[in-house]
């Protein structure tokens, strides 16, 4: 398409005020991805355009190509649009003037009174979640990380249940607060309790709350958790952990939404949208009758995978500096390439806070601001020094034991879950036919 005349320009031009309709930065586009218009909030985030008589393109603005994002290994959305002639949305990473920044891109094709095909682009920065050094933020420029991006980004306009999954130290409650963050609801609390510890009793005192004279002790009246939650989010940390005889009293509240505080009999409804977390194997809990199958269901509407370090090494680099800066932000701590090589060839178990620990031992022994292989390797060794991995931390004396039957049947579904439930992956690995697995399953099944 040939450059629009600059009378054109100049008309094109005008339209900024009508692009001021989005709170988001928002530009107009041609098909060969030329800028005519664009709002305050653009200009705020990329600085002032020159449109008179001066051609400013879309991915010279934003990324500082010298050509379209497509050319240049990245997904575009304009060029998507243009394939499905329908609007369309994809993640990219902006070159702010905040420095890099994760944003959920829209564009929608339109077509004015000549018949010209034009494009309206709108990008929504993703809460607390960068591909810059940011403080308590989410940060990456990973394929897993900007796919669990991408599944926040899409589910937090909702007010869908989310189930985030995965290992200890991945940052789920920096994902929860993201997604309450990109939801119509952030103006109001997110609420969380850490449901790892609680006994019965604390559970329901704290989810519900109670009136003065529930109980000894109870000396004044206590609003609960999900009634200071509503309006906003509830998230229930580790809830694989809560008691089973607890269980049944969070499906009726997720079922109406309604609750009464210990103590008391007045009936209190709360409107809160729930994001559970859990580091557990939460279908293992369910076939093993320790999580309540229909709660699962309630809580499991949507799931997401929070990728360990060893699925994203290649954040590592980041991560690390991102911490640094968090640890000593008076002082440029730089790590060399040699150590970053020595952390990303770490088991890293503890994921994001094993991470932090070794960086906060290596500033503590630092001299420099430099931060070396040398210097990694004897924060890595403190550990060493106590706990060896191949020795058993617990001795079999302290062990809880099963009886052989049992452990059989604690095998298999560990296998079977390890596998998704393939029936002939898991036989062969238990060295048995299929028909002998299905004749076992049928016994577990049985007895539970």
């Amino acid at each position: 398409m040939e450059k629009i005349a600059s009378d054109r320009l100049a008309q094109f031009s005008q339209l900024s005020g009508v692009l001021e309709i989005f709170e988001a930065p928002a530009i107009l586009l041609t098909v060969d991805y030329q800028i005519l218009a664009y709002n305050q909030a653009y200009r705020s985030a990329f600085g002032e355009i020159t449109l008179n008589g001066e051609v400013s393109y879309c991915y010279h603005v934003s990324h500082g190509y010298d050509k379209p994002c497509d050319q240049a290994g990245e997904d575009c959305p304009l060029h998507r649009v243009r394939q499905s002639s329908r609007r369309e949305r994809i993640l990219h990473i902006h070159q702010t003037q905040n420095g890099s920044e994760h944003v959920e891109i829209e564009m929608l094709p339109i077509r004015d009174e000549y018949g010209i095909e034009l494009f309206i682009e709108i990008m929504r920065p993703i809460p607390l979640a960068s591909g810059n050094h940011q403080h308590q933020t989410m940060v990456g420029n990973s394929h897993a990380f900007v796919s669990m991006l991408d599944r926040i980004s899409k589910v937090g306009k909702s007010d869908a249940t989310v189930l985030l999954l995965g290992e200890s130290g991945t940052g789920k409650e920096l994902a929860a607060r993201a997604i309450h963050q990109a939801s119509d609801r952030k103006d109001k609390p997110l609420i969380t309790l850490e449901c790892s510890g609680l006994t019965d009793a604390l559970f329901e005192s704290e989810l519900f709350g109670y009136v003065k004279g529930a109980f000894t002790g109870a000396n004044t009246t206590k609003q609960g958790l999900v009634e200071l939650a509503h309006g906003g989010t509830l998230f229930l940390d580790e809830v694989a952990d809560i008691p089973q005889s607890m269980q049944v009293k969070l499906l009726r509240l997720l079922e109406n939404r309604t609750f009464r505080p210990l103590g008391s009999t007045e009936v209190k409804r709360s409107d809160f949208r729930l994001v559970c977390a859990t580091h557990k194997n939460i279908k293992a809990l369910v076939r093993q009758e320790k999580f309540r199958l229909d709660l699962f269901h309630r809580i499991n509407v949507f799931p997401i995978h929070l990728p360990a370090l060893k699925e994203r090494l290649d954040d590592v680099p980041l991560i690390s500096q991102t911490l640094l800066r968090q640890l000593e932000p008076e002082k440029h701590f730089t790590l060399t390439d040699d150590a970053v090589a020595i952390i990303t060839h770490q088991p890293l178990k503890g994921n994001i806070r094993e991470l932090r620990n070794i960086l906060n031992r290596a500033i503590v022994l630092s001299e420099t601001s430099v931060i070396d292989a040398k210097l990694i390797g004897e924060s890595i060794a403190v550990d060493d020094a106590f706990y060896d991995d191949d020795e058993e931390v617990m001795s079999p004396a302290s062990k809880e034991w099963v009886d052989l039957k049992i452990a059989e049947q604690n095998y298999i579904s560990d296998v079977l879950t390890a596998h998704n439930g393939n029936i002939r992956q898991a036989a062969d690995i238990l060295g048995i036919s299929v028909r002998s697995l299905y004749r076992k399953m049928r016994e577990i099944a049985g007895k539970n």
